[in-house]
């Protein structure tokens, strides 16, 4: 499993949740992967960012909680699955499978705060 930072930033006054790769800037495609959260990927189809608008909705939560600091984005992707975990504070927040639609590679990553 390959192991990136994070630098994540939650806008509490429009509840918006951003996680991205520290080395990474910008995007090449968006997709909706489940209930509102957006992988963003690069030119190869690797992850490098994750964006959720209304995220205390979206992820069933108190705004309070998206404050920590302590996020960490599992991303598993099978030619045929995608597997996406959120843990914020080590609880795991959000989890969810789907088929991998958006035709990115086999994939296994863990994307922390370091």
């Amino acid at each position: 499993m390959k192991t990136n930072e994070l630098i994540s930033s939650y806008d509490e006054t429009n509840d918006i949740l951003i996680c991205k790769i520290s080395e990474v800037n910008g995007y090449s495609a968006n997709y909706d992967i489940s209930d509102g959260i957006f992988l963003n990927v690069d030119k190869n189809q690797l992850p490098v960012s994750i964006f959720i608008k209304h995220a205390s909705e979206v992820l069933n939560v108190k705004k309070c909680i998206l404050e920590d600091p302590n996020i960490c984005v599992f991303i598993k992707c099978t030619k045929k699955e995608l597997d996406f975990e959120l843990l914020i504070a080590n609880k795991r927040i959000y989890a969810s499978k789907s088929m991998n639609r958006f035709d990115m590679p086999k994939l296994s990553y863990e994307i922390q705060l370091n």
